[in-house]
This record gives C-alpha cells, sequence and structure tokens, in this order.
C-alpha cells in the first residue's frame, strides 16, 4: 500500500493504524510506503515515531513539497511486492473488500476502482449519469465539478473509455515500473492507466465509493494543483497521447471489462463468478 501526504499531521497516525490493520486481516506479505512530501507540521515526527515500532512501514522524505506526482513515482518505483495499490491519507476509498480486488488480480492484469453511480433509468445516458454522479464524486459540488471536468477532458484528449481515472487501481508492480512515467501532478494515475491500456492489458473496473474527509484540509483542489494537472496533462498529450490516441483509431480493441455497479462481491460470490472472468479472457 502506497500514500503520500503534505502537512496531514491531523490524519498520519489514524490512516496508519486504519492501514495496517486491514491488511494484517487481508494479507499475510506487506509494506506501507508512505511518502512525506516535504511537510512543515509534525508528520515527520509522527511517521518517524510509527516507523520505529512497525518494520513494515517504509518512509521516504521529500526536503521540498513536490507534489502528488512526483511523490506517487517515489513510492512506485521503491515498491518491492508483488502487487500495488494506493490509498489516500484521509482514506478517500472505500476498502471494505480489499481481498476481493487481489484476488480477481488472477484473472485480469489491472483492477481499476469506479466511484458507483446510483442505478436509475436515465442514469445509464452518458451526460446525465455524470449528474447523479456528483453528490458521490468528492467532498463537495466544487471538487465534484473540477473532478467532472477533469475526467471529461481526459476521455476527450486521451480517447481511453475509463469510467474513472482517480480512484484506486491495483497493478502487478512490475507492470508498473516498466512504463517511463512523465507526469509530475496527479495525472500520474491517468497516466499509468493510459501506458498500460496501450500495452493490450486486461483491466476489470469495480466498484470503490468515495469517502468524504473527515479531519484536515485536501491540497488537490488549489489553484496551483489544477494548473499544474492541466499543464500536465496537455503537455502530455502533446508529447505521447495524441500518437496513442491516432493509434487506437486504427487498433482498437476495448479491454476493459466492468463489474455491474450495485454488485458488491464477497468471497462466496468470487468463486461463482471466477468462471465468468475466465470466459472474458
Amino acid at each position: 500500500m502506497l500514500t503520500w501526504g503534505y502537512n496531514e499531521e491531523e490524519l498520519v497516525e489514524g490512516f496508519l493504524d486504519r492501514a495496517f490493520a486491514l491488511l494484517e486481516s487481508t494479507i499475510n506479505d506487506y509494506e506501507v510506503i508512505f511518502v512525506n512530501d516535504g511537510s512543515t507540521d509534525r508528520t515527520g515526527e509522527i511517521l518517524a515515531a510509527y516507523a520505529r515500532k512497525e518494520p513494515r512501514l517504509r518512509v521516504i522524505t521529500n526536503k521540498i513539497n513536490l507534489d502528488v506526482g512526483l511523490s506517487c513515482r517515489r513510492a512506485l518505483a521503491l515498491a518491492s511486492k508483488e502487487f500495488l495499490f494506493w490509498q489516500t491519507v484521509d482514506w478517500s476509498y472505500d476498502l471494505t473488500h480489499l481481498r476481493i480486488f487481489l484476488e480477481l488480480l488472477n484473472h485480469f492484469d489491472v483492477v481499476q476502482g469506479i466511484r458507483p453511480t446510483p442505478e436509475r433509468i436515465l442514469s445509464h445516458i452518458p451526460v446525465i449519469r455524470s449528474i447523479y454522479r456528483v453528490k458521490s464524486r468528492s467532498d463537495n459540488l466544487k471538487k465534484a465539478i473540477i473532478s467532472l471536468t477533469n475526467y471529461y477532458l481526459l476521455r476527450l484528449l486521451y480517447g481511453v473509455k475509463f469510467h474513472d481515472f482517480q480512484n484506486i487501481t491495483f497493478y502487478p508492480t512490475a507492470l508498473v515500473q516498466s512504463l517511463d512515467l512523465m507526469g509530475k501532478s496527479s495525472f500520474v494515475n491517468p497516466e499509468l492507466l493510459i501506458k498500460s491500456h496501450a500495452l493490450k492489458v486486461r483491466f476489470l473496473e469495480v466498484p470503490i465509493p468515495f469517502i468524504p474527509r473527515q479531519k484536515g484540509k485536501g491540497k488537490g483542489t488549489r489553484i496551483s494543483a489544477i494548473v499544474r494537472a492541466v499543464r500536465d496533462i496537455f503537455g502530455n498529450w502533446c508529447r505521447w497521447g495524441l500518437k496513442l490516441r491516432w493509434a487506437n483509431l486504427h487498433h482498437h480493441r476495448d479491454t476493459i471489462f466492468r463489474v455491474s455497479q450495485p454488485v458488491y462481491l464477497d468471497e462466496e460470490v468470487l468463486q461463482l463468478v471466477i468462471p465468468l472472468f475466465k470466459f472474458y479472457r
């Protein structure tokens, strides 16, 4: 499990307690990598104290604040287990079914979380669907609008048909570390998806709901963060995204499969649907 944080003294200890409790109950061999992104509060002190009692915590410290993209890339490069995923320090995504998502990696190359949309008759219409998604997408209306704008911009420019670009994704570590990443902002998450998709790997989308922040202050929708992300999106589109988009138009292969949004799989149901997953292979 990877994460990163800047001035999150209110959340960091609670995050680590929750992360280790979840992993201990789910997985035999694991590590948590936390990138302290140049924090000036007590975040570093709390991390150092926690690491002294928990050897499976690896703390990486940026001397200055590098933003989420470069912090994410540092964490990805240092991951040493077979599979990796991340969680935000404010625990924004529901990992109740972590074991199921990891088991699905036996049948698909990448498992991508999407924020569920309420099932309504009109929710199957693409634009109307986004209106239904607003309430469940972020902490408030402003952040939800920014999030949806980012989503449609990525869909328009890069032409990949994911239903979410900013959520938890489960990857084989070797796949991630083989990619040449260029993003320096929150664009790194969609960059991983887009470049993996270009390799024709098999994706499965699963419902992972958003959880509103309870403490601390989010940094992802600051003007400076938005400007960096937009610059990253367009800059990378000019460098390599347009070329991939053109290639997809001529060699289209849709490798994204989806679990119906209202369905939350438990381990017993998983054993019943595994033959279906093999069928789609």
